[in-house]
């Protein structure tokens, strides 16, 4: 029995246990036998007692005061005669002698560059002829995955008896989950076509109300749906959940690009890695931020963003409640980088480097009970293979684990026992019902220093809908696909509404899609846009404010939308309004712009008639007057600002060729590549001017990512659950 146990036993508040508490956090623990049992509850407790038997103990104490002094003097003892350093220290030289096992990926299989394969992040880690390795004191290895072309990805069970992992059987399979004993035996497929399965990781139990029992799942990360990542074009990963048995299959993140990376956290939630490329803010690129959920997908919020470099992968969290990961500024062939952490305290305001560049890069971190962790790292120059190390977090000091110099030894994990997180509930139907957004005040920014929008300022909610793109429906490049030159994903318009005077807001919603909010002002320019987010079926989600400090907590005040019935957001998809570049932008460019007078037939720049050039090969495709305005938005390399010389896709208010039209800057102060260039002045006084609403149509299809094509495929070139996921209410 340990003092917080004890504590609950003998109905004290744990906090006079606190110097215990304090140890347990560094593996000490309060042993008690019988009789010492039975003596110290004497003289805490006038109640009763269970005793260790299971028999009962009725003891009346008398002296209640002098319990109190020998209990606080029996936990100063052992704080005293107990070093924490000396603690950790017997353990952690234990750690380097426990059985581990890892995974390793053979040395020529390495990519000729250190760059991401074309293939994606999911698998420049583990390809084929990766195996799994149990590797005991001394270094003898034990091949755990005989009979499998590639394996990897393994996570041992809490209860330390059994891993789950992905397997490869031959070149004609695709890659499933699998279950096995730790000694490799007993081994089940678990996942049957549904992808390429990777990163598996056991979950908390999960409650429901339809169920009197909870039962166990696991986490894993596919690419099922055959969506293409937002930047690149290869296959976008989300995460799925399952029950052991391989039943019951579920998507719970919607994300345009990639989830990848899952873990837990000690309070059940999930921890991974998320792709961020919905605007051009952070270049075309974006960058990929660790966030968390629930088990069954609600609640997806940014765990750790900006602080730090711009890739976060990896995460796990070690005993003494860091969350360490590996991050860098660049994707690597098999994801490497640096180490850095957080608190779980303060993970939004606690960024720290653990390394540094001089100590090469590290892979799959991977914690150990004495607040150490695993890690694999290979120098940074690319020459040499992965090897384990157990490493300090706190100080950073490290010490080799093994090293087989033929393979890169990664995911590395210790077979034995932990703990178990907290139990989970879920509100989550297996119905498409409609779900809920609200917002308790728009006005709450943390941008607030910068100029922010002044509380009362009239606002709408421009609420859209992303189409993701399908694997082979984009171009040569990350940048040009069949939809135009813009890298931004097809949306359309699932509705617009008035934010209300507080701030507030609230709307019903499809279920399952991914979702962009934009606060809209007065001549229709998107003020800010959110990430992609999504509400899963029956889920009611809200938030503060607009990217307000995460950290504070709302003024308690009940808000004007949530007086109301959400409003729905809800048409069928082909009843969703949609901007196209040629249906509604042309007619008014040729209508009021493309005059000789103006910008026609090469008149001035940019040219801006209809007319079909020869001189490249995407000639029939895009006319002239789209290619001109998108000029400087295309790359080859995709790794640009996307900020063209007339049009930012994304983001009207700064676009030259808004301020032109408005005949002034429309950037905002919060807006950090605000040119102060003056703008131009049209159309000419000869001209006929356009019209309020040909403004705001040329600044929504902006705003919607300026795509020669606003429509999405048709049905029969989708599958059908793409085509119809809207929910009833």
């Amino acid at each position: 029995m340990d003092s917080w146990q004890l504590a609950e036993a003998v109905n004290l508040r744990p906090e006079i246990f606190g110097g215990m508490a304090f140890h347990r956090e560094h593996g000490v623990t309060l042993e008690l036998d019988t009789e010492a049992y039975r003596f110290l509850c004497s003289y805490l407790t006038p109640r009763p007692l269970p005793s260790p038997d299971n028999s009962a103990a009725c003891l009346t104490p008398q002296l209640v005061r002098l319990g109190f002094l020998f209990g606080f003097g029996l936990v100063f003892f052992l704080f005293l005669t107990t070093a924490p350093g000396s603690a950790k220290q017997a353990s952690s030289e234990a750690a380097a002698d426990r059985v581990i096992v890892l995974t390793q990926l053979p040395r020529e299989s390495g990519p000729r560059s250190q760059s991401l394969p074309d293939d994606g992040p999911l698998r420049g880690g583990c390809r084929d002829g990766a195996r799994i390795v149990r590797v005991g004191p001394g270094s003898e290895q034990r091949v755990l995955t005989t009979g499998f072309l590639g394996a990897c990805d393994p996570d041992v069970s809490y209860d330390g008896r059994r891993m789950l992992f992905a397997g490869k059987r031959d070149a004609g399979a695709g890659w499933e989950i699998y279950e096995m004993q730790l000694d490799g035996s007993g081994v089940r497929q678990v996942t049957h076509d549904v992808g390429d399965c990777r990163s598996p990781v056991y979950q908390g139990p999960l409650y429901t109300i339809e169920y009197d029992e909870p039962w166990y799942q696991f986490t894993f990360v596919s690419a099922r749906d055959r969506e293409a990542n937002e930047w690149g074009g290869f296959p976008a990963t989300n995460l799925y959940t399952a029950r052991l048995d391989g039943s019951a299959v579920r998507r719970i993140t919607f994300n345009p690009s990639s989830d990848l990376d899952p873990t837990l956290l000690p309070d059940g939630r999930l921890l991974f890695a998320s792709w961020q490329r919905n605007t051009l803010e952070r270049g075309a690129f974006g960058r990929i931020s660790l966030f968390a959920a629930q088990i069954d997908g609600l609640d997806y919020a940014i765990f750790a963003g900006d602080e730090g470099l711009r890739v976060k992968r990896m995460p796990t969290v070690t005993s003494d409640r860091l969350v360490v990961f590996v991050e860098s500024d660049e994707l690597t062939w098999d994801g490497s980088g640096r180490l850095a952490s957080v608190s779980l305290r303060r993970n939004l305001r606690s960024h720290r480097a653990i390394t540094d560049d001089a100590d090469g890069l590290f892979h799959s971190p991977s914690p150990l009970p004495d607040g150490t962790i695993l890690v694999s790292r290979r120098p940074r120059n690319g020459e040499g293979t992965h090897g384990v190390y157990r490493l300090d977090p706190r100080t950073g000091d490290s010490k080799m684990v093994f090293d087989d110099s033929d393979f890169h030894d990664i995911q590395a994990r210790p077979l034995a026992a932990r703990p178990e997180p907290d139990g989970r509930s879920s509100v989550v139907s297996e119905k498409p019902i409609n779900g809920k957004l609200y917002c308790l005040d728009v006005y709450d920014s943390d941008r607030a220093g910068r100029g922010w929008i002044a509380p009362g300022t009239p606002l709408r909610l421009r609420v859209l809908e992303g189409i993701p793109r399908r694997t082979g429906q984009v171009g040569s490049s990350a940048t040009e696909g069949q939809t135009g030159f813009s890298p931004l994903l097809q949306s359309r318009v699932l509705g617009e509404v008035a934010v209300e005077k507080d701030g507030s807001f609230n709307v019903e919603v499809p279920p399952e899609i991914p979702i962009q909010l934009q606060l809209v002002d007065d001549r229709g320019l998107a003020l800010e846009t959110c990430g992609w987010i999504w509400v899963r079926n029956r889920e009611t989600r809200g938030c503060i404010g607009c990217h307000e400090d995460g950290e504070r907590t709302p003024e308690n005040r009940f808000v004007q939308a949530l007086a109301k019935p959400a409003i729905p957001l809800v048409l069928p998809p082909d009843k969703r309004r949609t901007v196209d570049f040629r249906r509604d932008v042309m007619p008014i460019l040729t209508a009021k712009c493309s005059s000789t007078a103006c910008h026609g037939n090469g008149a001035a720049a940019p040219t801006l008639d209809d007319s079909v050039t020869s001189d490249s090969a995407d000639s029939e495709a895009f006319n002239r007057a789209y290619r001109s305005l998108l000029t400087g938005v295309r790359s080859s390399n995709g790794d640009t600002s996307g900020e063209g010389d007339y049009v930012h896709p994304g983001r009207a208010r700064t676009s030259p060729l808004v301020w032109g039209m408005y005949r002034e800057s429309t950037a905002r102060p919060w807006d950090d590549s605000r040119k102060d260039a003056s703008p131009l002045s049209m159309p000419p006084a000869c001209a006929e001017p356009l019209t309020n609403d040909e403004k705001r149509t040329i600044a929504e299809w902006i705003d919607l990512g300026a795509l020669w094509t606003g429509l999405p495929p048709a049905p029969e070139a989708t599958d059908a659950a793409e085509t119809e996921r809207g929910g009833t209410r």
